[in-house]
């Protein structure tokens, strides 16, 4: 872990709420068909009342508008001022563990993609191909200057993530006769073993099957829908995936002991 500098820090976490409030744009407009995450610019989904530069300051603008719109009143969702924080720590996490370095930058924008899928999920149950497949391509490329994998770990990740998910949903469908994981899914996590290497694949798969099947059972409690309930995988995926990566030092020293202990 590093220690940075008190206005780096500062700097660092108004330069991710920025891309936060990106994301935040992001999220809402790229499931739409045809619509730009450019053009036009932010305005309020309500009213349509075309936002001012004061009335969209990452993380102070929905404090002091009391989350509503400044122009018709109606509430602004939660999720944007989440959205703006969540990255913002992230991007000083990054920071503290890479330093300010390529590497830093590298992975988050690996997190803020993971982020994007995350809403994406909850709200669509889709995880868009047009962030996970350059995703994959851009992870082997990071590779190259990433402190974490070397470009053989990422590639065999890549290939290994692909394929334990197209695996797993190929023998549910032949035995249910219907899809058991998305196909998003398994891009996803090709993309995430491309990104953190072969090696963080267990950890992933085992921390997002057990928090999912806990949301899955609480799900089924609430919605009362048995066996057809549903609910998006892609985010336990994606928490476990940024767990991996703060902390994996930790993890691979725990999975060497664990090793060890049974040797």
């Amino acid at each position: 872990m590093i220690s940075l500098d008190p206005f780096v820090a500062l700097a660092v976490f108004v330069f991710g709420a920025a891309i936060g409030s990106f994301l935040n744009v992001v999220i809402l407009r790229l499931p739409q068909p045809g619509a730009s995450i450019v053009f036009p610019g932010s305005h309020c989904p309500h009213c349509k009342h075309r936002l001012r530069w004061r009335d969209n300051i990452p993380l102070l603008s929905f404090i002091m508008l009391r989350g509503r719109c400044a122009y018709c009143r109606a509430p602004v969702s939660f999720q944007y001022p989440v959205v703006e924080a969540l990255t913002a720590l992230l991007a000083l996490a990054n920071a503290a563990v890479f330093g300010i370095s390529v590497a830093a930058l590298g992975y988050f924008v690996f997190c803020a993609a993971l982020v994007t899928i995350i809403w994406i999920d909850i709200h669509h149950q889709i995880i868009p191909d047009v962030i996970s497949l350059p995703g994959i391509g851009f992870g082997l490329l990071f590779s190259f200057v990433s402190p974490l994998v070397t470009w053989q770990d990422s590639l065999i990740g890549a290939v290994v993530g692909f394929g334990i998910f197209y695996a797993i949903s190929l023998a549910y469908y032949l035995l249910r006769g219907h899809d058991g994981l998305g196909g998003g899914d398994v891009k996803l996590l090709a993309m995430l073993g491309a990104f953190l290497g072969y090696k963080s694949l267990l950890f992933i798969i085992f921390v997002s099957s057990f928090t999912g099947t806990i949301a899955g059972l609480w799900a089924m409690r609430t919605q009362k829908l048995g066996g057809r309930t549903r609910i998006p995988f892609g985010p336990f995926l994606c928490v476990g995936a940024m767990l991996y990566l703060f902390l994996h030092t930790r993890i691979d020293a725990l999975w060497h002991w664990y090793i060890n202990l049974l040797a």
